[in-house]
This record gives structure tokens, sequence and C-alpha cells, in this order.
């Protein structure tokens, strides 16, 4: 198959992102440029012959594309394509979604958001490969919001003697007055604070039109998904790239319900590298069909894209559809173990402790947050300061932060501090310091103009524990022994009554076994170079040894702490992981070596999968 790159679509030049591009999953300068820069002819009126053939209703303000001048076509320069999104799908993932998805030379084709066509010229040559000797008009239907990306869709192509149907306009605003045989394509990817207003609107009403509610923070892929699915015969099939998020974000639950609901078969298929190139978004290749419901999904993990032709699929079948997918890449033995295990009196959630929750938000942490010198500078006093644990998370990858090792960093230039006077009254020190925040137009920033009086930081409550949200790794959850406040580069957890003083002195070391840490990759999710993130939901569910576990085995735990400290402070977490499941879960719960190992190589499995894919 080839390598070049092409398709996708284009934003408007409008102000505001509209759901009806292709997000940043490939950058424009990934693409082949086509054509030497001469003129288009601008759209049209719906000709009479097209209008009276087509087979979806634009409603709005639509129009169908003519064909293009026959020529070459001009080529936007890199920050025009960035300004208008312009983003590219491979054409070995086009090739391969056309090819599953069009069985006959008769069958019906559409793709939502068209861009240059990338996947109709794929499923052209499909048709033709299946034998059709000329190609109806009404077989390849497609819309876009950018009329010059419906233009260039057109000459694409007639360049390959095809004639197709485009329409110009909001693949939300689409009526189908017939159903297709197919519906193929790359959906937009406007992330939900972008994906707002009208635009947000018409998404969530055409899901809800099919019976699925989303909430306001969903990105724009997600009423795609299932705007797109209403245009497919009751037998067809559905072939579309996404975005990971898919199988993990909560917001995408309505979604993956919907997909067991609507589809007799549920496949999708997964990359252990970047398959494209240059972006840190992930993505899967759905492929549905047939009327459902089901209660198996088919999943298959592909290195590359070269092993997509030959997918070994493992069918799974999730206890809750709503719940993230991800677990269908753990083999089936080791799913076994970690379900018994976690779902057993010995395992409990994070959340069953006590409480995660969000650090302070300042809106400007080079301005809130000081280090002593800046302060000396300014001339504050300690009523107007507030001590933090600095931002970032670096510093918090041992069982406890000190006071010591608070001192420590302040000492040598950390920002340990946060501007923080008096609500009432602040010192004159303070005031001439606030006068300046707004000659430099630190009120400005979203986070402060929205806030009375804007300097002053929204206090939460000081943790007993942090929580590392951000990690290569894996979470850790650090005492806070200092009893410093904290930034929202980490989360805070403060611990029920009555298990604050296990969950400060064991519960940090006792969450780094395997079950655990395989836990974290479950209901964590993977973000570009690797990073896994988890929100203080998803970190509430993650799966820690209960209570009553960690206090039968609290003598082994405390004898492991001097050891532990000596690996963590070397970044040498492969020994602790060994030394906490030894005395945890091989001589407390009594669990066997061949089952640990299963749920130790089942987490190193999906750890390596992230970091592969963070190196592309």
């Amino acid at each position: 198959m080839s390598g070049r790159l092409r398709g996708g679509s284009r934003a408007p030049t409008a102000p505001a992102a509209h759901p009806n591009t292709t997000g940043n999953l490939v950058r424009g300068s990934d693409a082949v440029k086509v054509g030497s820069g001469r003129g288009l002819r601008p759209c049209g009126e719906v000709p009479p012959t097209l209008a009276g053939n087509a087979c979806i209703e634009l409603h709005g303000s639509a129009q169908l594309s003519p064909m293009a001048s026959a020529g070459a076509l001009p080529v936007a320069g890199e920050e025009s394509r960035k300004h208008r999104g312009a983003y590219f799908t491979p054409q070995p993932i086009a090739t391969f979604l056309s090819e599953w998805a069009i069985r006959l030379p008769t069958d019906a084709i559409f793709e939502p958001s068209c861009g240059e066509a990338v996947f109709l010229t794929a499923a052209a040559t499909r048709l033709r490969a299946l034998g059709a000797g000329s190609i109806a008009a009404d077989q390849l239907q497609g819309t876009d919001i950018d009329s010059t990306s419906v233009d260039t869709a057109t000459e694409m192509l007639r360049s390959r003697g095809v004639t197709g149907q485009l329409a110009v306009g909001d693949f939300f605003d689409a009526v189908p007055r017939r159903k297709f045989d197919a519906v193929i394509g790359n959906p937009p990817y406007v992330r939900y604070q972008a994906f707002a207003g009208a635009a947000r609107a018409k998404g969530l009403d055409a899901a809800l039109a099919q019976g699925v509610r989303l909430t306001a923070l969903t990105s724009s892929w997600a009423p795609f998904v299932v705007h797109a699915a209403s245009f497919l015969d009751s037998e067809g099939r559905l072939a579309l790239v996404l975005p990971a998020e898919l199988l993990a974000v909560n917001y995408a639950a309505p979604i993956r319900r919907f997909l067991m609901q609507r589809f007799a078969r549920v496949r999708l298929i997964l990359f252990e590298e970047r398959v494209f190139p240059g972006v840190l978004e992930e993505v899967v290749l759905l492929l549905a069909e047939g009327r459902g419901p089901t209660a198996n999904c088919e999943l298959h993990q592909a290195r590359n894209l070269g092993a997509l032709n030959a997918p070994d699929w493992k069918t799974w079948a999730p206890d809750d559809v709503e719940a993230p997918w991800v677990a269908g890449l753990v083999p089936d033995q080791a799913a076994a173990l970690y379900a018994d295990l976690t779902g057993s009196d010995n395992f409990s959630t994070l959340s069953d402790w006590g409480d995660t929750y969000l650090g302070m938000v300042t809106g400007n942490n080079r301005y809130f947050s000081l280090a002593a010198a800046r302060i000396k500078e300014i001339g504050l006093g300690l009523d107007d300061l507030m001590k933090i644990s600095p931002p970032g998370s670096r510093h918090l990858r041992g069982l406890s932060f000190t006071s010591n090792a608070w001192g420590q960093m302040v000492r040598t230039g950390a920002r340990g501090y946060l501007f923080d006077p008096d609500p009432a009254e602040p010192s004159d020190v303070a005031s001439r310091y606030i006068v300046a925040g707004e000659a430099a137009d630190v009120n400005t920033a979203y986070k402060c103009r929205v806030r009375s009086p804007w300097w002053r930081v929204p206090r939460v409550a000081v943790p007993d524990a942090f929580f590392t949200y951000m990690n290569h790794d894996a979470p850790r959850i650090v005492a806070n022994r200092a009893r410093v406040s904290f930034l929202n580069s980490v989360h805070g957890v403060v611990f029920k009554e009555g298990c604050r003083q296990i969950g400060m002195d064991l519960l940090p070391i006792a969450v780094l076994n395997s079950a655990t840490l395989l836990g974290a990759e479950l209901v964590g999710r993977a973000y570009g170079g690797g990073l896994l993130k988890l929100e203080p939901k998803e970190a509430g569910r993650l799966p820690v040894p209960s209570f009553e576990a960690i206090c039968e085995a609290a003598t082994g735990l405390r004898h492991l702490r001097p050891t532990l400290a000596r690996h963590l402070r070397k970044g040498n977490l492969a020994d602790v992981v060994t030394a906490v499941d030894k005395v945890l879960l091989r001589k407390s719960l009594k669990i066997r070596r061949d089952h640990i190992s299963h749920l130790h190589a089942a987490r190193r499995a999906l750890f390596a999968r992230r970091i592969t894919r963070s190196q592309g």
C-alpha cells in the first residue's frame, strides 16, 4: 500500500472551532501537496441534475458542489492550513478501511467529512477492484464544511474518472434520503473546550435524536459517530478512524454502549506504534457492522500499518459496556486473576480510603508561586504567603514529602510559597505587588478574571497525601508530612476517619504492587510522550489493597520502607514492585507466584505499549 498522506478535512476560517473538521490527528505538513497553484472556480448553485438525485439532504446554508475546473489545484501555505485545521489521513488506513467496508461493486458509500476525498478515492479503487465497470454518481457521496476542500475532492475524483456527489455544509445538518452500504472516514477531533456554542448544540442534538445523550465535556468525534451510523443500512458497515479516547474516557461511555447496542459486530484495531507521524494523540480503527445488539467486542493490536492485513482478533465480553475497554488488551488468564483479586475483600478502591481532589488553580503560576529570593526582592511577609509543595511532581517520587525536604527545595530556589494576602486588607507590600500584577495583565487571565478578587487563589484543604496524576511509570501516593498545600500539578488525598495513620504510613508502599499498577493502566489514560494520566474520578477507581489487608501485612511492609526508599531515589521501580509483591501478595495474601507473574507481565505489556507509542 502507498505511504502517501492525503485527504482529511478542513475547518472554516471562523474564530471558533467547527465540528465538521478533522482534528489534530495529522498535521498539514505531513501531507503530500497537490497541484501547482492554479485558481479554483468557486462553488455555485446546486446543479439540477445533482439536486434531483442527491441522497442526503442538508438543512441550512448548504449546497452541492459542481465539478471543479479541470487542471491543477492550489495549495495553501502551512500557516493557512493550520488556521483552517487541514489534517490528513495516511493512505494505507483509508485503503484498509475501504477494502473492509465495501463488499459489492454496487455498494453506495458516504464519507461524512470528506476533506480532499482520501476515503472516497480509495472507495472508487475498491469498487473497481470488485468489478464495477462504471461507478454511478450517487455511489460515492460526501460532505464537508469547507467549499475549497469539496472542490479539491471533486477534482481528485474526476482525475480518477469518477463523478461523485459532494455537498458543502455542516454534517450535523445532513439528513439521509437513503441509507448507505458503507460509511467511512476520519471524523473531526475538536476538544470540548473549542467544540462549543451552536456547533456543540447541533452535535449533541444529532446524537440525542439517535437516543444517545452526551455530556457537555464531549469532543466533536463522539456525536459524529452516532450521526454517521444513522446513514447506514441496517446491515451496512461503519469504518472510522477515531481517537483512542473511545476506549477509556468517561464522556465516551455512551458511545461504547451505543456501538454494542446498534451493531451486531464491533471490532477495534489498536496500534503499538504511532501511525500518524508527529501527532501525540493515539488512534484506533473502528469496524462495526450489522444490526445489533452484541455482547462481545473484538480487538486486534497491530504493531504498525504494515500489520493491518493480518488481524488476530481477540473476542472480549466487557462486564460493563460503558466501562473502559482497555481491559480487553489484557490476556484472559491475567484478566481473570485481576478480576478475582480486585473483587475480593483484600482489595478496595482509593475512594474507599478517602477523597481525591484537584489542587489550587492560580491562573498564572509564575506570578503566584514564589521562590524565597523573589519574596525577599518584593519584601513580602509571611502573612502574605502560604507554604505549598513546589509546582510539578518530580520531587514526589518517594514515600513521603517531609518538612526537611520542603525546606531543602526552598533553599535551592524552588517556588515553595503561594502569594496569599488577606482578602479583606492586603498589606502595603502585597497591594503594590497586586498593582504590579495588573500592570502585567495577570488579572486578565481567565482563571483570574472570573474570581473576585482576582489575586485571591481559591484555597483547598491541606491533603494527607499527594497523588501524582501524570506519570511515566506509575502513579504514586506520597504522604504529606510537611503539611503544605498544593497546586493542580498533583492531586490531593484526604483520608477518611480511622484510615489516616495507616493511609499515610503504609498505603504509599502497598500501592506499589503489580495488581494496583495494572489497575492504573486500565483506569488511566495514555497521553503523548507515553504519560499515564488519572483524573480525580479515575484515581478514585484505582484498585488498592484494603485497609484490613494492609493492616495484616503491616509489619512486613514497615520493614520494607528503608529498602524501598533507596530504590525509589534511584528510580528503580521494578525492584520496589518485586519486594512489595513478595510481602503483600505472596506472603500475606497467599497468591501463587505464577499468578503474580501473570499480573506483572500484563502490566508490563500495557506499560511497554504506552512507551512504544511515545517513541513514534
